[in-house]
């Protein structure tokens, strides 16, 4: 893949870290790939070559995608760089989003932490 210059390396790296995390959201939802493009309102192929690094989506398909995810625009923009992550800390959102978005974390083990969590704080409401 050595079509163009050197600097379009960084962004698909950029979008595939993008796309692992908007995979690792989906299934935090329990939500198929085909589940979430219909509610996003987008293609399953789209969605899945998103999901792959293999295309950068427009702001306003990374809004729908968040909204789908119940997440902020803010998040998902400052996931695929197109906001400093200084803005996104400005902007709290709690504990069970920190454990969303933590990389560190399997999907199991988010699942688990947010149960847990809920059970202390007394949100057993939540979706």
């Amino acid at each position: 893949m050595t079509d163009g210059p050197e600097e379009d390396r960084e962004p698909r790296t950029a979008w595939s870290s993008l796309g692992d995390f908007i995979r690792s959201q989906r299934e935090l939802a329990n939500l198929s790939m085909r589940q979430l493009a219909e509610i996003a309102k987008i293609s399953n192929p789209y969605l899945s070559q998103v999901e792959r690094g293999l295309y950068k989506p427009s702001a306003d398909v990374l809004k729908q995608i968040a909204n789908a995810l119940h997440l902020s625009a803010e998040t998902m923009y400052t996931q695929a760089g197109l906001l400093d992550s200084n803005a996104e800390q400005d902007n709290h959102h709690g504990v069970e989003h920190a454990i969303k978005l933590d990389p560190r974390l399997t999907v199991d083990q988010k699942e688990a932490l947010i149960r847990i969590y809920r059970s202390f704080a007394g949100g057993g409401s939540g979706g």
